[in-house]
Parts: C-alpha cells; structure tokens; sequence
C-alpha cells in the first residue's frame, strides 16, 4: 500500500511540470464560430462543401454517406450531389486521393476528418478556413495564420478570394497583433472570391464566405457524432422522467418508510 501511494504521488509530480507547461503555452483565442446542429438546411450546405473540397484528399471513414438522410437528403440526393467516389449510399466517405500519394505531394498523409472537430475544436476549425493567406517561401505558396508552416493549400481560395502577407525590406513577413492578441501576419488582399466582395472604398466583406466557412464547420461538428442531437432529446426526456415520476415516488416511500420513526 506504501509503494502504491509513493507511486501515485510521484506520477502527480510529473504530471504538473507537464500541465503546467501545457497552460502556459495556452491556446490562441479564436472567434466563437455559431454552431447549430439544428439547422438542417447549414448542415445539408456543409456536406455538400465537404464533399466538394475536402473529400478529395481527406477521408472521414468514420461517416456513412446514408447517415445524410438523418439532416434531411434523401438517397437519390446523396447520390447525385454527394457521392463521388463510391456507388453504395452505405459505404464511409473515403478520400479520392490516397495516402501515399498525399504523401508524396504534401509531405504527409492527409489526416481522417471525422473527428477533427471534436479535437481541434469548431472555433479552431473557423478560423483555420478564414486563415489562409499566401507564401511565396512555402512549397505550396500558401500558408496559414493558425496553423503556421501548413502543408495544405487553400481548398476554398476561388470562395474567398486571395490573401497574401505583406513583406519587409528584407522580403521577410511583417508581423501584428489581432483582434484577439494573436500574433499574426500582416494581410492584405490581393483579389476577391466568389463569397467575398470589394466595395468601392476598397474595404472588403467577408461576411458571405464566413457564412459558407460556418456551414462547413457545422457540418464536420455533427460529423464528429451525428447522434449528438438524439442523445441530447433522450438526455431531457430522461431528466423529465427523473423529476416528474421518480421524484415524487421518493419522496412518498421516504414519508411511509419514515412515518413511525419519531
């Protein structure tokens, strides 16, 4: 029992350096993405940018092109619009690149997207899609101000339009603080896409392709556990059941089981 708890004790003690360390090297602050899995008609948006841009070199193996009809397609829909590497409504959506050759053009594998959302998170995921900008000095000639260094080009850049960073004298990138105390490269645009516009005063509005980001978003955050909303109904009617009926059948056999107690 001794070297039991000697043992606990010391696995405490390297665990704090490493949590200290994990906190201090924090996470950025990201802007709060609007998830709602209710929305059917931003869910059936995202899958079908999922399955237009990301399904070609990432796979999402955990999902099954049928569950779609669970946000309101039906199978006829799905295979028209949505399926582009398989004939079977019930196979897992499999990338139409394969690893080795996202390998060899990206330098790694392209990574499983089922889950991505239940581990980077949606705000992460949000800003990662706004964040693109291009890089002369990458291979790709993209790069990203939340994941710096990315080997992933810029699936949405016709959507968006072009960012590229502002050099210094030295061709070196300039670098400022965002919004949210970020650390980021300084952007400026060099043209529009499809779900952004220029005004005539030279600003730029975004808001159309963040809006086209969140449904992609939301799509990959249901994606990650497309039972989510059934379980969260069965969860209230649970609670529902616990309080109206269980409650009060407590609280009368405590009375009965009580009454000759004095």
């Amino acid at each position: 029992m001794k070297n039991t708890f000697k043992n606990w004790f010391a696995a405490l003690l390297l665990a704090a350096p490493m949590s200290m360390a994990a906190a201090a090297g924090g996470h950025a602050n990201y802007e709060k993405v609007d998830i709602d899995l209710g929305d059917q008609v931003s869910l059936q948006r995202g899958a079908q940018i999922f399955t237009n841009y990301c399904l070609s070199c990432h796979s999402a193996t955990g999902m099954r092109f049928n569950r779609l009809q669970d946000i309101g397609l039906t199978e006829d829909e799905i295979k028209k619009n949505l399926m582009f590497t398989t004939d079977k409504v019930g196979d897992v959506m499999q990338a139409a690149m394969t690893p080795t050759e996202g390998k060899k053009w990206f330098g790694a594998a392209p990574p499983d997207l089922t889950l991505i959302a239940r581990s980077r998170g949606a705000d992460y995921l949000y800003a990662y899609l706004r964040g693109f900008y291009q890089d002369p000095t990458r291979p790709t000639g993209w790069n990203n101000t939340v994941f710096d260094k990315v080997g992933m080009p810029h699936p949405l850049w016709e959507q968006q339009g072009v960012k590229a960073v502002e050099l210094d004298k030295d061709g070196q990138p300039v670098w400022e603080k965002d919004e949210h105390g970020n650390l980021v490269p300084k952007l400026y645009w060099e043209s529009t896409g499809l779900h952004s516009r220029r005004l005539p005063n030279g600003k730029v509005i975004e808001k159309e392709y963040d809006d086209y980001v969140r449904d992609l978003v939301n799509y990959m955050v249901y994606m990650g556990e497309p039972a989510q909303m059934q379980r969260k109904q069965i969860g209230y009617i649970v609670l529902i059941f616990l309080l109206a009926v269980m409650l009060p059948l407590a609280y009368f056999l405590k009375k009965e089981y009580w009454k000759d107690v004095h």
